[in-house]
């Protein structure tokens, strides 16, 4: 039996190392459906998953596979999934199954072009705005965007780690060239990697309350199996998990949901900052599109022209209050991606006039390049 962690150096694509950082999260089961691009991170998690004791399934479509995680996971194992377009689409109503059931879980996206079944061996980055508002109704969502096979890895530890400690699914929002393309990837040693797991209910099962939160908003998590009484709906439900279908309920089960994400968002958001001290036009991005901006953004300075990078590494919740700062004293924010406009709608509103803020779209299926991005900076600098 091979280990859970491949320590060392190795040379992967993205999708393998999503797979591997799932497993070093101590991930144990994974059930999904093929699909371009996504299927290598099944395919590697098929061959290593009976290596570690754990458990793949390849479910019936994609409706069965987020219901299958879910499951699991109210079992105490630790659960994900991985699709692309279309398979993300019929994820979406089990996926708010998940935020309102509180279940941890994980989510792995490789994006590719849309809509419907679109360029499926093709880039994109067309699904952003769906990872945020996929599912009906109001819910917390964390998305989580990786600009290389070393943050495939990295980033679906975390994912993980998120999942667990706030008890909601979370997102790994890749695309097909991140997820293709083939680096060194480093592991480090398994006693090394933060694992984080979900708050457990150890009281008294005659007074389990299974939605009854800490002072964190986040209720500890009693198995199926363990004496407990865990009542399950989709429907807004009190503490008990019983249903109560009235506005006073949804307010109270809604709110926190939201709540325990929002209020702890300082601790969930990441991103990368680079030379915005002095800048006068700042590029927001992410994914390939950020790792591309990062190679303009140098070339830009080698011309004298100030200009500075954030690139977003947690893309839900948003750094509202990181971006709104920094557009005080900028004269352009340019906003890269591959699609017709998504992220740019929630950096305009989040800048409110203090920046110019201009879209900058890459037509799915290709892939931008630094010297078309260094273009709009010098247009943008002037």
């Amino acid at each position: 039996m091979r280990p859970r962690v491949l320590t060392g150096t190795h040379f992967m694509n993205g999708d393998f190392a999503a797979a591997e950082g799932g497993l070093a999260a101590g991930c144990k089961f994974f059930a999904g459906y093929p699909i371009t691009p996504a299927t290598e991170v099944a395919e590697r998690m098929a061959a290593r998953l009976p290596e570690v004791g754990g458990v793949y399934i390849q479910m019936e479509d994609e409706l069965g596979s987020m219901a299958a995680i879910l499951g699991a996971s109210c079992a105490g194992v630790r659960s994900m999934t991985a699709t692309s377009g279309p398979g993300f689409s019929l994820m979406q109503e089990n996926i708010g199954l998940g935020a309102v059931l509180e279940v941890p879980c994980v989510v792995v996206d490789v994006q590719r072009g849309g809509p419907s079944t679109g360029l499926p061996t093709l880039v994109s980055q067309q699904d952003m705005m769906q990872a945020k508002w996929g599912s009906h109704g109001d819910y917390p969502i964390v998305a989580y965007s990786p600009a290389s096979p070393q943050e495939c890895f990295d980033i679906t530890i975390q994912a993980f780690n998120t999942a667990e400690k706030y008890r909601t699914p979370v997102l790994v929002m890749s695309d097909e060239v991140v997820g293709h393309m083939t680096e060194r990837v480093t592991i480090p040693e398994e006693e090394t990697i933060k694992i984080v797991d979900r708050k457990h209910y150890d009281g008294d099962p005659a007074e389990h309350l299974p939605y009854r939160p800490d002072e964190d908003l986040i209720p500890p998590m009693a198995l199926a199996g363990e004496g407990c009484n865990v009542h399950m709906t989709g429907l807004i439900h009190d503490e008990s998990g019983r249903p109560l279908i009235n506005a006073e309920t949804e307010a109270i089960l809604v709110g926190r949901l939201l709540d325990k994400v929002g209020k702890h968002a300082k601790d969930i958001i990441k991103y990368e900052e680079i030379g915005t001290e002095d800048a006068v036009v700042i590029v927001i991005a992410y994914g390939i599109t950020g790792r591309i901006a990062n190679r303009a953004v140098e070339m830009a300075r080698k011309e004298g022209i100030k200009a500075g990078l954030i690139r977003l590494i947690t893309i839900w919740p948003f750094p509202v209050d990181d971006i709104r700062k920094l557009a005080e004293g900028v004269k352009t924010i340019l906003v890269p991606e591959i699609n017709f406009g998504q992220i740019v709608l929630e950096v305009e509103r989040v800048v409110g006039g203090r920046a110019a803020v201009e879209k900058v779209t890459y037509i799915p299926g290709t892939l931008p390049d630094p010297d078309s991005m260094l273009k709009r900076i010098r247009e943008a600098a002037k």
